[in-house]
């Protein structure tokens, strides 16, 4: 099983060039600080990705970009290929996240082809999946989960499949008005999960990190990190101000390290 905690957050829509430099640097600061087994990592917005990651060159902290598309170019106006992220350092690929598939209408399939592009390029796809409520009333959370999980992921070698990461983000969990998810429904969802991984990919799939992310603040991270299939947090508003996530990370490591 991955030893690693991974432990980052999106910035979404919220954060200038200069706002996101400032936070950075405090974090880099933070960042000397905290255990070499939690791996940290941030997605700032596409403005801000090149003047972060040079401030992050000589740094732990890994960076992610928040989308991006599956061609290397052509004419897809707005878009960013993984030919451009790659040339600037990205680590990380979000994708998936429910917003994208909420506001921007993308499915699984187009999810996967991303994964697929991401891979070519070394990066580290990030593949997001969640339930929503209505699913969830219905009682086919599972089902959903592993609809998502099979055509993200689909074709991937176990080689590949070795380098991605999961953030299961329930969608009635997330946001402003989310409902933090009982930390028992959290452990369920995540042993199905690993089941499915290693299912679908052998021994490998033990290893694919599984982030939880949901409502993660400091009051509920320790019940969280606590269950066996969670391998990392996934953090939204409670680690957009390095304070605040500078006690998530201290009440992190004095739990697990100290």
């Amino acid at each position: 099983m991955n030893q690693k905690i991974w432990v980052g957050t999106n910035w979404k829509m919220t954060k200038t060039i200069s706002e996101g430099l400032a936070y950075t640097e405090e974090l880099v600061r933070i960042s000397k600080k905290v255990s070499n087994n939690i791996e940290l990592f941030i997605i700032p917005s596409y403005t801000a990705l090149t003047s972060i990651s040079e401030l992050t060159s000589q740094s732990r902290i890994h960076i992610g970009a928040q989308n991006m598309h599956w061609e290397d170019s052509g004419a897809y106006t707005g878009e960013i290929s993984p030919r451009m992220l790659d040339e600037i350092g990205i680590e990380i690929v979000e994708l998936g996240h429910s917003e994208r598939r909420q506001y921007y209408k993308e499915n699984d399939a187009d999810i996967n082809k991303k994964v697929h592009a991401a891979l070519r390029y070394d990066m580290k796809p990030l593949v997001c999946i969640g339930e929503n409520i209505v699913e969830k009333k219905n009682n086919i959370s599972k089902e959903t989960l592993a609809a998502q999980l099979k055509v993200c992921l689909k074709d991937l070698t176990k080689e590949e499949a070795s380098s991605v990461m999961i953030a299961y983000e329930p969608v009635w969990a997330i946001g402003e008005n989310g409902i933090p998810a009982d930390s028992g429904y959290v452990a369920e969802i995540h042993a199905f999960l690993r089941e499915e991984l290693i299912q679908l990919f052998g021994e490998v799939g033990s290893d694919i990190p599984l982030l939880y992310g949901g409502s993660v603040n400091h009051e509920n991270i320790i019940e969280y990190i606590d269950i066996v299939d969670v391998n990392g947090l996934f953090i939204g508003r409670s680690a957009w101000e390095t304070e605040r996530f500078e006690e998530i990370l201290r009440k992190l490591e004095n739990h697990l390290y100290n």
